[in-house]
């Protein structure tokens, strides 16, 4: 996170490169979906992959809930206004981008409550397994959670970089209860083969738990398709679901029946209303709920969803791979010469949507690209995030932040170690 922007001159560009991003913008016929966000003027916003900015739709609805549905409805809202159906409508909402068929995806609770839950309900459904495998380089809630269900279930982690989990499920998959691993590298972007190590999961008698968290809304998912058991991921980043927005997890229908959560809340109860005294588990995915749902967070991810609206996802990832190629282009021949590197692969198919370059002083680098109104994101030590989502990032955006970039490092017009704005990097 950096400091407010301050309007800045648009710096010069190679001939080549500007008309090029004029050409493929000018060819975009997802160029109108920009309207459907309410991005700030003379902002190149290149953060989406933290936090999505704010769907035109949002304001609106959450204005009806608070004034009408809450200030005027009251308590009657649970039922008059759908409140109570909210976790499952806005489930099936989001697994209607994820590839999943209506009633196997709940929203609701946090990322890493419903990352907990999906562990622990993998490692019950083979309790005769001893290992818990993910990978080492995942997002540090996966990590830690990893951990906290091991010593919950009396599990042992295993740490397997997703390249080599093929050769370890050949040497000891007959251990393994589930493989938890993230289709995008949160660091460089890197794509992996979801299908594939989902089937060497699958050979080996294993459960394969995804964290879409970089995926959805970026790409098309096939979670039915490709038999993946669990998913988990947030609304906040593609889907703009808005800060700290509701997480989702996903469980295939085959295993909503021995489906045991680790979290028995009295909205997952078969009868939550009845104030029974034991627990009997609702069927379906309705047994995954857990606590009182957060109803105004519900309401602004389901407007945000809207934005998806008509949206072919294929075209959705067409244009998310021609914006980052265009990227990749521009730092090979404008920000290579000083001291730049990029880590995400150049091969499409290996390729998220965002690219990560590597510099020394990218705390600095992204500090100097807010002043000049072009906001990025850096993962320590020293990588600059730039990323894309095609309903709203154009060509040109991304040239103008490289140029900016240039110019920054070409000026020195940055502090390699800048006072630090606030606890969010």
């Amino acid at each position: 996170m950096t400091t407010a922007p301050t309007a800045q001159t648009e710096p010069t560009a190679p001939a080549a490169l500007r008309e090029a991003a004029a050409r493929l913008d000018g060819d975009d016929s997802l160029a109108p979906l920009r309207e459907r966000f309410l991005l700030p003027p003379d902002v190149i916003y290149l953060d989406g992959n933290s936090l999505g900015p704010l769907p035109a739709a949002v304001p609106p609805a959450l204005a009806d809930a608070v004034t009408r549905q809450w200030g005027t409805d009251l308590i009657a809202s649970w039922n008059g206004n759908g409140w109570w159906e909210a976790p499952l409508r806005v489930g099936d909402a989001i697994g209607a981008l994820i590839g999943a068929a209506p009633g196997q995806t709940v929203a609701g609770d946090s990322t890493s409550v419903q990352l907990f839950t999906a562990l622990s309900a993998a490692a019950a459904l083979r309790p005769d397994r001893s290992l818990l495998v993910t990978d080492p380089g995942h997002f540090p809630t996966d990590r830690y959670l990893a951990d906290a269900v091991a010593r919950h279930r009396g599990l042992t982690v295993r740490r397997v970089p997703p390249a080599r989990l093929p050769r370890f499920l050949a040497a000891e998959g007959d251990r393994v209860a589930v493989v938890s691993y993230s289709p995008v590298d949160f660091r460089t972007g890197e794509l992996y083969d979801m299908e594939g190590l989902t089937r060497a999961a699958h050979r080996a008698g294993a459960l394969a738990l995804w964290d879409l968290c970089h995926a959805a809304g970026a790409l098309p998912l096939r979670l039915d398709a490709l038999g993946v058991d669990l998913a988990v991921g947030c609304g906040y980043k593609f889907l703009s679901g808005g800060p700290g927005a509701p997480a989702y997890l996903y469980v295939a229908r085959r295993h909503h029946a021995s489906l045991e959560t680790p979290l028995t809340g009295w909205n997952g109860h078969a009868d939550p209303f009845g104030l029974g005294r034991d627990y009997l588990p609702a069927p379906g995915i309705s047994r995954a709920r857990i606590g009182t749902p957060p109803v105004l967070s519900l309401i602004a991810l389901e407007a945000a969803l809207s934005a998806f609206d008509g949206v072919d996802l294929a075209r959705v990832r067409a244009k998310s791979l021609s914006l980052t190629a265009f990227f990749l282009r521009c730092a090979g021949e404008l920000l290579k010469p000083w001291g730049f590197g990029s880590v995400t692969p150049a091969e499409p198919d290996r390729r998220g949507s965002h690219v990560a370059l590597r510099h020394p002083h990218a705390r600095g680098l992204a500090h100097a690209l807010a002043e000049r109104r072009v906001i990025v994101d850096m993962r320590a030590p020293d990588l600059l995030r730039f990323g894309v989502n095609a309903l709203y990032t154009t060509h040109h955006d991304l040239l103008t932040a490289a140029l900016h970039l240039r110019d920054i490092v070409r000026e020195g017009a940055y502090a390699p170690e800048p006072p630090a704005a606030g606890p969010v990097t």
